[in-house]
């Protein structure tokens, strides 16, 4: 009897980590720029191309993620408000915060491995 108990206790067990390891996970943190103290950190970041960035505005003041080309542009993003663009093609892409011109970076796009 003890060990017809164990066997269910084992086979439910393994049933419980087979479900859970078919459950969708959450896709990875990804490429961060944060937005603090009036800068954007890292002021350069380098990915491959189909990568999508996330700005996201740490700082009590609102700023604003412009492209110099005119690709993309945020609104005015609040504190703990964020802003993704996908980029799809390789090169070097300048953006400023309109509100904080100060505030400057680059997205480097390369070729897809």
């Amino acid at each position: 009897m003890r060990a017809s108990i164990a066997t269910l206790a084992l086979a439910m067990s393994l049933t419980v980590a087979v479900a859970r390891a078919a459950e969708p996970r959450a896709p990875a943190a990804g490429y961060v720029i944060e937005l603090a103290q009036f800068a954007f950190t890292p002021t350069a970041l380098t990915v491959p191309a189909g990568t999508t960035v996330r700005w996201k505005n740490l700082d009590g003041e609102p700023h604003t993620i412009v492209s110099i080309d005119g690709l993309f542009r945020s609104g005015a993003l609040d504190q703990g408000d964020a802003f993704e663009y996908a980029f799809s093609k390789p090169g070097s892409y300048r953006y400023v915060c309109s509100i904080h011109p100060q505030m400057t970076g680059t997205i480097i796009v390369t070729a897809p491995r």
